[in-house]
């Protein structure tokens, strides 16, 4: 028997979701080139797969995220993931946060910073730069938006550069966004 999530967790649930994902062997063409689907690359997510339906939104929302999450440059891939959880963690997205609190950890090795945060929150005592992070995600993620210019003059204050700011409101963004989307669409379980 199927359990919705509420915690947040490292722990990845699965996402189910309220509406059918499109059925790859049923795509038209518009559907597989907005997916980049080849036959031999067939591991799509029901996410992805859900927003398939809407073609003309998926062929930008894909590039979107890739290019504010993986872009060379700016703000470290590890510290985006700070941004995408803070913005989950607010917006209550146990699915995204597990994903992206996860990603932290492989790809910083340190699994001490996200249980930090999942215990306290944007209260969490951890690197100052981070702390910056957390708090500078969350308050942006909040509706509406509590961030201030003081919130900014307090992630120059932690070292970040005007590029890496940029990246973190990007980020963080987008997550404000996908989170409240996915909250619509599905919800995460453990079976």
């Amino acid at each position: 028997m199927s359990q919705t999530v509420h915690e947040f967790t490292t722990d990845i649930p699965v996402w189910k979701p309220y509406v059918t994902p499109l059925d790859l062997a049923e795509a038209s063409a518009e559907q597989l080139e907005a997916l980049q689907v080849t036959p031999s690359n067939t591991k799509v997510s029901d996410y992805v797969l859900v927003l398939a339906h809407d073609v003309e939104t998926l062929k930008h929302r894909s590039p979107l995220f890739n290019g504010v999450m993986y872009n060379r440059g700016g703000l470290s891939r590890a510290e985006r993931e700070i941004g995408a959880v803070g913005a989950s963690i607010v917006n209550r997205c146990v699915y995204c946060a597990a994903v992206h609190a996860s990603r932290y950890n492989q790809l910083t090795k340190d699994t001490e910073v996200i249980a930090a945060i999942f215990k306290d929150g944007v209260e969490a005592e951890i690197d100052p730069r981070l702390t910056a992070i957390l708090k500078f995600s969350a308050k942006l993620s909040q509706c509406p938006p509590q961030a201030e210019p003081a919130d900014l003059a307090a992630l120059s204050e932690a070292g970040l550069s005007e590029a890496e700011i940029l990246d973190l409101i990007l980020s963080t963004s987008l997550f404000g966004w996908a989170n409240r989307l996915m909250h619509t669409l599905g919800e995460p379980i453990r079976e």
